[in-house]
């Protein structure tokens, strides 16, 4: 109520509009709050809860619009306040994206953020003597920065970047608060991720291109005609990273974050999207999941990851498989016992911040007792029940070489090499060689090979020369007639036909590459590929040097014809 106005003095309609825009106002905080109380795993228990805070949000958004006068004069309604309404809409859809997978919802979570910068909802923050609204700012700001990054806007992250570090510079003078050197950090960490591709894309401007690494419509090869493959489809994956020392941002490695987009299709808006902005009712959702279901795992403890990797396992529909991505350090065995079971070979890393007993984290006692805080190739083997594919980069992948199939269900292992040539090494921070050749060959190969930037025609050029050879390592895995069936019972899904088809490309790209001369340098896999078919197949090695050639770097590639190895 503004001035010196009594109840009494306001008509009762306008009356019982800041009421129930109190109520609404009360109710949907209420209900967001109760967001973070949901378990985060599952597929069902959220879902309602969900559908009642985004009704009651809906509902406020379209009242504060159809009656924003007598708001701001009843009730003194302020445009920060109306910016934080449409951030919690843009927070939810953001949450729903990462609770589905479904690409379309970062869309509608981008246009609420968008319209929170265009229309100046927090401008006048920096106005008022309060520095929990400035931080209010300045985290709409860093969740705007990652919905962008997930988006590929990445020209629109760098404007965002600088407007945010502007204005934690006008924060920290103004408030001499204890948080500046967390923000300066979180600058720090989105520079550092935005910088983090080894190779860049250039106009003939000199401007960068923004490529795409997500699924697109034709880029994954066909099955030829009658080809008798797997009809198991991927319903969920789990992303997890623990690497020491790795570019991160808000919870996501850049290993997790190129991973993630391996595993998603390009998205697209939502038919809703103007007619029902910040509405989800059941029929309006994708008629299909288009993108298998994730989680994603930022240094989990044993124990968390054991949770989630139940509750996908219990979940699993028939016919459907398990992706288990690691991108972890490497735990190495103490010493060897006489007996070498899946406990003896180490694994990667669990995080040991949370896993302590009577308030002490348990140091180990003596050699013969296996690292606690380790996922063990043995602690897999009860989800190998199921369809299983694991994926391992990590500098002690070749510990998940020693798997054994007691259930005979279909179960493949991608393992990194462990040992980089020093160049490769020394860019490990900006995430790992195996990973980006899963989710960007091209990247990849034009990285092992020095390349810093590459002009788009010829990129293009590249991009259309590697569709052929993507279609001609498919018909090697499909022919070849030794080769395990777990390989050929996965190629019916198309993620994981990509996967192991760029699986094979890294691997024959990387025999071929003058720097990598120890087989630890090399991908490996369980169950073995039949290396004649494929890795070192003539035609893919033929292949390669083309590749090479139309790139201008044959020189770093052995060339059979011309030299022994």
């Amino acid at each position: 109520m503004t001035g010196a106005e009594t109840e009494d003095d306001i008509p009762l309609g306008e009356r019982k509009t800041v009421t129930d825009f109190c109520y609404l106002l009360d109710k949907s905080k209420q209900l967001f709050n109760g967001l973070r109380d949901l378990p985060q795993y599952g597929h069902k228990q959220w879902q309602s809860y969900f559908g009642r805070t985004f009704d009651v949000y809906t509902k406020l958004w379209k009242f504060q619009q159809q009656h924003r006068q007598v708001l701001d004069s009843r009730y003194g309604l302020k445009r920060w306040q109306i910016g934080e309404v449409a951030s919690k809409i843009g927070q939810l859809y953001y949450h729903y994206y990462l609770r589905t997978s479904e690409t379309s919802y970062l869309n509608e979570a981008f246009s609420f953020y968008s319209a929170i910068r265009q229309r100046s909802y927090y401008f006048q923050v920096n106005k008022e003597d309060r520095p929990e609204l400035v931080v209010k700012k300045l985290r709409y700001y860093a969740r705007y920065i990652v919905v962008c990054l997930l988006l590929n806007k990445m020209d629109l992250v760098k404007v965002l970047v600088k407007e945010l570090s502007e204005e934690i510079e006008d924060y920290t003078q103004r408030f001499n608060t204890e948080d500046q050197l967390e923000w300066n950090l979180v600058l720090q960490e989105v520079a550092a991720f935005v910088e983090a591709d080894p190779v860049v894309v250039l106009n003939d401007n000199n401007s960068v291109v923004v490529t795409s690494n997500r699924l697109q419509e034709g880029s994954v090869p066909p099955l030829e005609q009658g080809m008798v493959v797997g009809q198991l489809v991927l319903a969920d994956a789990l992303i997890i990273g623990n690497c020491n020392n790795q570019v991160k941002f808000s919870e996501l490695t850049i290993d997790m974050f190129r991973m993630l987009q391996a595993l998603e299709r390009e998205p697209v808006n939502l038919a809703t999207q103007t007619s029902k902005q910040g509405t989800l009712e059941p029929n309006e959702k994708p008629a299909k999941r288009e993108n298998p279901h994730k989680y994603l795992l930022y240094k989990p403890t044993f124990s968390q990851l054991f949770t989630f990797l139940s509750a996908s396992f219990k979940e699993l529909p028939a016919n459907s498989v398990l992706l288990v991505y690691l991108s972890a350090t490497g735990v190495f065995p103490a010493g060897h016992s006489d007996y070498e079971g899946p406990y003896d070979f180490g694994g990667v890393l669990t995080n040991t911040n949370r896993d302590v007993v009577n308030g002490e984290t348990v140091q180990k006692r003596n050699q013969a007792q296996k690292e606690m805080h380790c996922l063990h190739p043995g602690d897999l083997f009860p989800f190998t029940r199921k369809p299983l594919f694991v994926i391992v980069d990590s500098s002690n992948s070749t510990a998940y070489k020693n798997f054994t199939n007691l259930f005979g269900q279909p179960l493949v292992c991608l393992l990194s090499p462990t040992v980089y040539p020093k160049s490769v090494q020394d860019q490990s921070q900006r995430g790992s060689l195996f990973t980006l050749f899963l989710y960007s060959p091209l990247l990849a190969f034009s990285s092992v090979c020095g390349l810093s930037n590459v002009r788009r025609g010829l990129w293009e050029r590249a991009q259309e020369f590697l569709r052929k050879v993507y279609r001609d390592i498919g018909q090697l895995i499909t022919r070849s007639r030794t080769i395990d069936q777990a390989f050929l019972q996965f190629f019916g899904d198309e993620f994981l036909r990509l996967l192991l088809i760029r699986f094979v490309f890294c691997s024959a790209a990387l025999r071929l590459h003058k720097l990598f001369r120890e087989s630890r340098s090399f991908p490996e896999s369980y169950p073995e590929l039949p290396k004649q078919d494929t890795v070192e197949s003539s035609l893919l090695q033929k292949h390669i040097l083309e590749l090479a050639t139309i790139l201008d770097v044959q020189s770093l590639f052995w060339d059979d014809s011309l030299e022994a190895y």
